[in-house]
């Protein structure tokens, strides 16, 4: 397998960049996936003479490991890293060589303290868009700490290993053979579940800030960004930087950008709210909000911050079915993500609840890559732009179930099928699958609010034109608002409008 020649001419530019000699250890067999494998790894070596191959006994084949010249720094690739991990490699590359990973200190200071032998497995999919970011992250902690060590496994080419396991999403990591976590996770969040992070006392001890946004999406980065440009103390405390974007695959509509993806956008809107020195407190969960002398913002882990003005921009998340076997399967069959989870039920199939645009098109994504997919709509008539009706219908393995009410998604130890009720009839019908992926539109993360602002019976923020709500100095934006329309754009545009309200609102008012 040859690298095209766009992707080898950035890896050229690549390649100069490492600072040091670095040894590629490589176990393969005779199979298809080793000799892609072998063909990438003589590639490498024969674009840069700081790289050399040798043979050696690891624990997978076909597999091979980074490392530095007379060390094992612990980084392995079970499989052929390209896709969304030909970034993976490429860093894994640079860092082995001695480039310093772009982290804070901070977080390179908590990963070196780390005591005791830490044996990462991540089992990801090469076109799921959330694993590059769980793979860095523990290529990062295996470069710069020695008791660390981590293995990338695409779980299409160890399919047995993925099938002894159960494992029915991407990506799934675990720790010194034990289950520890599936999804998105980032280094800071990996790092939490391993108990570093800052505790409640160092966040109570902040000074108040002039304007304090909730939620790191695009409507809260846009309007920390806003804030901070005027000068004024700034702070953003997310339970993640990016929020929903991070799951969002192919972004067509961002105006002035033809395509780009939610990770990268996510990346760049955090680089630029740092470039203002914006205090970021990442994977803190608000729990409660109350208006005193300041505005004070109590966090689930029991601090307490305060501020002149608050702006909310918690986002939405994916609205669950709310049925038997919907959580207790979860990552077990059910899933959200087809990009993502897609590939782990090749051959296999599945149905799709929804009948929206993010339903239809998930069907239609997925009708590539399983054996069928059921479609399941509650209404009479599927609601999806008719442009994407037209393709699904025109796909010979897709069956639609219009005017429909799922009931129970069943199994054992994971997704055994689907049981629904005809509207009409009243009758129940069970199919047999292994998969269910739930797109039925999104919730707003406002029930921490309860009763401290005005909220619509969707439970949505009311605002006015200035982004105020009913509580003065509080200040909403983005897809937890009444905003008509849920789009990027949109909630960027409502962040710089509830800043330039809380402004204004400061200048009146202190």
């Amino acid at each position: 397998m040859a690298l095209d020649s766009e992707i080898k001419a950035q890896l050229n530019q690549y390649l100069q960049l490492l600072e040091s000699d670095v040894v590629l250890k490589v176990n393969a067999g005779s199979d298809s996936v080793s000799e892609e494998m072998l063909a990438l790894v003589n590639e490498l070596a024969s674009m840069s003479s700081r790289i050399t191959v040798e043979q050696a006994q690891l624990e997978r084949t076909p597999s091979f490991s980074v490392n530095r010249v007379g060390e094992d720094t612990g980084v392995t690739f079970a499989g052929v890293p390209l896709g969304h991990e030909f970034t993976s490699l490429v860093l894994a590359l640079l860092q082995v060589s001695g480039r310093a990973p772009k982290v804070d200190q901070s977080v390179i200071d908590q990963i070196k303290a780390i005591k005791g032998e830490y044996r990462f497995e991540s089992y990801i999919s090469l076109s799921c868009h959330n694993c590059p970011d769980v793979v860095q992250a523990l290529n990062v902690l295996s470069v710069l700490n020695p008791g660390i060590s981590h293995t990338m496994i695409d779980g299409a080419a160890f399919k047995e290993e993925v099938e002894s396991k159960d494992i029915l999403a991407v990506p799934t990591v675990y720790l010194n053979g034990e289950s520890f976590g599936s999804g998105r996770m980032s280094l800071e969040e990996i790092l939490a579940k391993l108990g570093t992070g800052p505790d409640a006392s160092e966040l109570s001890d902040k000074e108040p800030f002039d304007v304090l946004v909730v939620g790191g999406g695009p409507a809260g980065a846009s309007a920390a960004i806003y804030a901070a440009r005027k000068g004024i103390r700034t702070g953003i405390v997310a339970e993640r930087f990016g929020g929903q974007v991070m799951d969002t695959l192919g972004i067509e509509n961002f105006i002035s950008v033809k395509y780009t993806e939610g990770p990268k956008l996510a990346a760049s809107l955090e680089e630029h709210a740092k470039e203002y020195g914006i205090d970021i407190m990442n994977l803190q969960r608000a729990k409660r909000l109350e208006k005193k002398d300041l505005i004070e913002l109590e966090l689930e882990n029991g601090a307490v911050l305060k501020s002149k003005t608050v702006i909310v921009s918690t986002g939405a998340r994916w609205r669950n079915v709310g049925v038997p076997g919907e959580q207790e399967f979860k990552n077990k069959g059910v899933a959200y993500c087809p990009h993502c989870d897609g590939p782990l039920f090749a051959g296999k199939h599945v149905a799709v609840i929804g009948g929206g645009n993010s339903g239809i098109e998930a069907a239609i994504d997925l009708a590539g890559i399983v054996s069928h997919v059921t479609v399941l709509e509650f209404m009479p008539e599927l609601k999806a732009d008719s442009v994407l009706q037209k393709r699904l219908f025109s796909l010979p393995n897709v069956t639609v179930l219009k005017n429909v009410q799922t009931k129970e998604i069943t199994g054992t130890d994971k997704v055994n099928g689907i049981t629904y009720v005809e509207r009409d009839t009243g009758a129940e019908q069970h199919i047999e699958l292994q998969g269910v992926f739930v797109l039925i539109g999104l919730v707003p993360n406002t029930d921490w609010l309860a009763e401290t602002v005005e909220r619509n019976r969707m439970g949505e923020i009311e605002v006015d034109r200035q982004g105020a709500t009913s509580l003065p100095g509080v200040f909403a934006a983005g897809d937890c608002t009444n905003s008509a329309y849920k789009q990027i754009i949109i909630s960027m545009g409502s962040g710089a409008t509830a800043s330039l309200g809380a402004f204004d609102y400061l200048i009146r008012n202190y």
